[in-house]
């Protein structure tokens, strides 16, 4: 049975979609600095992936069976959702911290939101505000600071364009996990991520031959900025935290929240990974970096917080019930009324 979200109108119910988001990017944050240094003890980053989708999936199996009759009614959202929500950022943003610092990783991934308003644009050819286009062109530039595109890129290029698909992954997270609450069949946002992580398990276990690992390394240590620690210690911190909390607090705060929130609130996961980075596996980025992440942040906070540029009323179960109605809701609801964002992520 689907379970009734509150209204996003509610005080009550704003303010817990609001914890839900922010525990959701904290939880995500923490994704790529538990994961690097499994990657860095010889596991590879696809393999780690699917440690972490598949550990997540089973740990969620209970909630799978719960809302079993999700499969009946709205399989293409699964299917998507696993596939680009949860295999394809995941994996595209594994290979990203295997080649680059794990917060340039992530401040490029929050390029998502600009680019979802990019596809309002161009593709769907809807209106857009000044504010949003001046928004994403922000985002751009800082990540021209980021990567330092003046020394030629001084970031290894794939990775760049790991970490840039991502991005575009991210945006079916956002479009998908709101487009789950609307129409004649809604499903129950848990129902979304626990299927969607079955899916991702099941992609990522055809991709990666999970049985060519090495998974004896994760009875032995890992190096974290210099400190030894076991491995399953951040194995284990990457799914149930990084993972399954992450993905369940964020998927339900779509319930409470519009997706331009949400995305604002899910920008902190850049914030967060940088500072965890920072200090537990001795990334240390330069003022460029710097600079440019905050311009990230500051862009994709406009582009989401702009005033619609033309009003118009998306009946619930009409344009509100596709991923189309989903991403022109994006685009053109108030910043101020209620949500996005792997994220993303990633993560």
């Amino acid at each position: 049975m689907h379970r009734s979200t509150a209204s996003p109108s509610v005080p009550s119910g704003r303010t817990l979609g609001l914890g839900l988001a922010l525990v959701s990017a904290i939880a995500f944050g923490g994704s790529g600095t538990a994961a690097k240094p499994l990657i860095e003890a010889g596991l590879s980053p696809l393999h780690v992936v699917w440690l972490r989708v598949t550990g997540a999936a089973v740990a969620l199996l209970p909630v799978a069976y719960r809302h079993r009759d999700a499969v009946l009614r709205r399989p293409g959202l699964l299917l998507g959702f696993g596939l680009l929500a949860v295999a394809g950022v995941q994996a595209c943003y594994f290979a990203a911290i295997s080649r680059i610092p794990v917060g340039v990783a992530l401040l490029i991934e929050y390029l998502g939101p600009p680019l979802l308003i990019g596809y309002v644009k161009f593709v769907q050819r809807k209106p857009i505000t000044r504010g949003a286009a001046i928004g994403a062109g922000v985002a751009v530039a800082g990540l021209a600071c980021v990567v330092e595109v003046w020394n030629g890129l001084s970031f290894d290029a794939l990775g760049v364009l790991f970490a840039l698909g991502a991005a575009l992954c991210q945006v079916g997270y956002f479009v998908l996990a709101d487009a789950g609450r609307h129409g004649d069949r809604p499903v129950d946002p848990l129902a979304v991520s626990a299927f969607g992580l079955l899916v991702g398990a099941v992609l990522l276990t055809a991709l990666t031959r999970p049985w060519q690992a090495d998974w004896g390394k994760l009875g032995g240590s890992v190096v974290m900025n210099g400190h030894t620690l076991p491995a399953f210690l951040p194995a284990a911190w990457m799914v149930l935290i990084a993972t399954v909390l992450a993905y369940l607090t964020g998927v339900i705060s779509v319930g409470y929240l519009s997706p331009p929130i949400a995305g604002v609130v899910a920008n902190l996961e850049a914030v967060v990974a940088t500072v965890t980075a920072w200090v537990l596996l001795g990334e240390h980025l330069g003022l460029p970096q710097i600079a440019g992440g905050l311009l990230v942040l500051t862009g994709a906070f406009a582009a989401q917080a702009s005033k619609p540029a033309e009003a118009e009323a998306v009946p619930v179960g009409s344009a509100g019930g596709s991923a189309q109605g989903a991403a022109e809701r994006v685009a053109a609801e108030p910043g101020v009324s209620g949500r996005s964002s792997r994220t993303s992520r990633g993560d």
